[in-house]
């Protein structure tokens, strides 16, 4: 019977093992699904829709072939359609099925002038969630979420590839095929051990080999005179020692050992070890099968326990009914912000205008224009704060679907505490068009942001006539101006924090230094100098803040204008290579006028609130110097 259970155990070892095996390599299915996707008529661009790369669950994989440059590019789905509406493009959508793919032309809503398709390059357009360029080949893995599509071109002229496939994984974990095989091996050592048993137990009825008794020995007869002495003896005492025998020569010999004794005893020994042996051998190759059948073991033959998430608290804000999507993601803005560093560090180093108006716009812009011709002049005149690409460290998009779109960014210089952080505003005009900055100024030591929303959400833009403010964002500038020109004497100087007081302090300070170096030349007598603040000519920028304030970004215009007191006398600029080089004479009858141009952001509270509006960065630049005519 133990041989039964033993064949069975066999029997039943081979049976998962085998299962298992199975399930890895006969069983198991394909590794991945692929659509291949088809135009009837290739145009320069193609899109593939979300609904296409989220139609099996998983990572995607884009497979693209063809001649030259190709270009792949991720983008929300509405912003792909703003973004190519004035071209004809191929759009690969999901059939109604939801199986298969179908491709239609769309034609452009917004033609050109001449009616033809406009022919442009997408790459290096900010409009990019991301993107990737190759030559005849590009293979990108990507995890595209709902309401994302994909860009596929060339360079906007030439065709875009048309030989297009899509990759999804599928899942060919077996879970049960690493159980099944560790049962077998169980199951097959079960099986080695029953049968060594059963061997043990057949040998064992077979009964005990017995062998013949030796022959007696030889019997002599005794003497009669020994027989009298022997019967004399007393009952119980003890037989003398037999001595040993003597040889013919009277010398004393040992008893020769019995050989078939030696030999019984010897095979006894080795009958002893020999089970242990045997079993051990048994042994080797059950271990040694399982150990192979799990050395190529991965976790998609285990199966994995769901495991429960402990949940954690973390702070959230509510999203209202109709928000829409934030301009730019974490990711975007600082590829955005890389590329508009790398852009004006190019720009300053050759003192390109023309290269740095690819990204500044406004004050921004023309502070740097004017730095650039005085330093072509005046080698050692300051230009503008770099713009760092090292660490974005407050990102607030606006949440618009619609153009132009505006970002808040305060950007740290890596680890270097001693150089101030930079917030500034940039504004996206169309979907065609890169972010610019328009405002830009170095943080207060002192100064801490309002609460804001997050990135991922986004926060709203202040209308410029806002009531909902203590000040209205489009009368601020005015507002603290007239505090720089009057000081304690304006009506708004309660409205506004002491860090805000200070700052108008020092452009007051500045002044009478100025007017002190007039003096000290006793030029005073015969020159007038008078100094007015405005606002400047931009829109303010207002983004909300949490707690129903806003971050207000304006510019102030500082002008200072000299003007001789009689006909005969002129204003020279032998001490002011700046105004020299930036107007191209050494004096003037009639005067100059200097412009310094004034970026401020502001921290404005809600109407109502008795909190005051506190200033967070300041910065100051030449932006002009005119001759009086």
């Amino acid at each position: 019977m133990r041989f039964v259970w033993a064949v069975l155990a066999f029997v039943l070892a081979a049976v998962l093992i085998g299962t298992g095996i199975a399930q890895r390599t006969i069983f198991l299915g394909p590794k991945d699904v692929t659509a291949e996707l088809s135009v009837k008529a290739p145009q320069a661009f193609t899109v593939i829709d979300s609904a296409v790369l989220r139609a099996h669950p998983g990572e995607q994989t884009l497979v693209a072939h063809g001649d030259g440059t190709i270009f792949v590019a991720q983008a929300r789905t509405a912003d792909l359609e703003a973004w190519l509406s004035d071209t004809s493009y191929n759009r690969i959508t999901l059939a109604k099925d939801g199986t298969a793919t179908t491709s239609k032309l769309v034609e452009p809503t917004a033609k050109n002038e001449d009616g033809k398709d406009v022919q442009r390059d997408p790459a290096g357009s900010d409009l990019w969630l991301d993107s990737f360029t190759d030559k005849n080949s590009l293979v990108d893995r990507m995890q595209v979420p709902e309401g994302v599509s994909v860009l596929l071109a060339s360079d906007g002229k030439a065709e875009a590839p048309s030989d297009v496939a899509v990759k999804w994984p599928l899942d060919t974990a077996t879970p049960w095929a690493g159980p099944l095989m560790v049962a077998g091996g169980i199951f097959l050592l079960l099986g080695l051990v029953l049968y060594v048993l059963a061997i043990r137990h057949s040998r064992r009825g077979r009964g005990p080999r017995r062998k013949a008794p030796p022959p007696l020995p030889v019997t002599e007869p005794i003497d009669v005179a020994d027989r009298a002495a022997i019967d004399s003896a007393p009952e119980g005492a003890a037989a003398p020692d037999a001595e040993p025998a003597t040889d013919a020569t009277g010398s004393r010999t040992q008893p020769e050992p019995d050989p078939a004794a030696s030999q019984d005893g010897a095979v006894r020994e080795r009958r002893a070890t020999m089970p242990k042996r045997r079993r051990a051998l048994l042994l080797i190759p059950a271990v040694g099968v399982t150990a192979a059948l799990l050395s190529g073991c991965t976790p998609d033959i285990w199966p994995h326990p769901a495991a429960s998430p402990t949940p954690t608290p973390t702070e959230t804000q509510a999203v209202e009914a109709g928000q829409q999507a934030p301009a730019v993601t974490e990711a975007q803005a600082a590829r955005i912000l890389e590329s508009i560093s790398g852009t004006l560090a190019d720009a300053d180093k050759n003192l390109d205008a023309a290269k740095a108006e690819t990204r500044l716009e406004g004050s921004a812009l023309e502070a740097r224009k004017t730095a650039y011709a005085v330093h072509k002049s005046v080698a050692d005149f300051a230009l503008p704060a770099t713009i760092p690409a090292d660490k974005v460290k407050i990102l607030v998009p606006q949440a618009y679907d619609s153009w132009p779109r505006t970002v808040l960014m305060l950007v740290e210089h890596g680890s270097n505490d001693k150089v101030a952080p930079l917030i500034m505003t940039m504004t996206q005009a169309d979907p065609w068009s890169n972010y610019k900055i328009s405002h830009v100024a170095e943080m207060q030591a002192s100064a801490k942001l309002p609460n804001m929303a997050p990135a991922w959400l986004g926060a709203k833009l202040t209308p410029p006539d806002s009531p909902f403010l203590v000040v209205p964002p489009d009368e601020l500038a005015s507002e603290f101006a007239n505090v720089i020109d009057q000081g304690d004497k304006s009506e708004f100087y309660d409205k506004f924090d002491k860090s805000a007081l200070a700052f108008a302090k020092s452009v007051q300070d500045s002044r009478a230094t100025v007017v002190q170096a007039l003096k000290d030349a006793n030029a005073d007598t015969t020159s007038t100098l008078a100094f007015a603040a405005k606002a400047g000519t931009e829109a303010p920028v207002s983004m909300s803040s949490i707690d129903s304030g806003a971050i207000v970004s304006v510019t102030v215009d500082d002008s200072q204008t000299i003007k001789p007191t009689s006909a005969d006398a002129v204003i020279k600029l032998d001490k002011n290579p700046s105004a020299k080089a930036l107007t191209g004479v050494d004096q003037s009858a009639a005067g100059f006028v200097s412009v310094y141009g004034v970026q401020l952001f502001f921290a404005v509270p809600a109407q109502g609130s008795d909190a005051k509006i506190t200033l967070l960065a300041a910065s100051q630049q030449l932006q002009s110097v005119t001759e009086i005519k």
